[in-house]
């Protein structure tokens, strides 16, 4: 959460991503602090390096998070999250990523040490996740472990 939060405030995101708007934005954020605007070994060179960096990898988790691009893979996850056994997981913080079967892994936000305490302790953990995080969480799709 601490991540989506500081994304939203880099992006200046009030309530929900819409693309159009975020598009721009990222577009003004990477004129101004294209680290080619500044010369070789100059301070504000290395910090618009890593604003840059800090800019595209923001750009791209919000918009893997964004209403129309769940929607738009939202059949996708469906069948992932239906059909798919829970290969791994692991649980850092509030963030619990998933991997499937299939090799798609998801990440979900938000969810406390006492459900993924819930989970692991579970006969039946594709049961319990289908039940308590699958549509209950803010998720996103992240790296396949082919990617990786």
């Amino acid at each position: 959460m601490k991540r989506i939060n500081q994304y939203k405030k880099l992006f200046n995101v009030e309530q929900a991503i819409e693309l159009p708007a975020l598009k721009k934005t990222y577009r003004n954020l990477v004129k101004e602090w294209h680290p080619d605007k500044f010369q070789e070994g100059d301070d504000k060179a290395i910090e618009a390096e890593e604003k840059s960096r800090e800019i595209i990898d923001g750009y791209h988790f919000l918009i893997s998070i964004a209403p129309e691009t769940k929607a738009k893979y939202l059949e996708e996850y469906t069948k992932v999250s239906t059909e798919s056994g829970i290969s791994d997981f692991q649980h850092k913080g509030l963030l619990l990523e998933i991997t499937f079967g299939d090799g798609s892994a998801y990440e979900y936000f938000g969810v406390p040490r006492t459900v993924y305490q819930k989970m692991v302790n579970s006969d039946k953990q594709m049961r319990f996740a289908k039940r308590n995080i699958f549509n209950s969480y803010l998720y996103r799709k992240s790296k396949t472990e082919t990617e990786e």
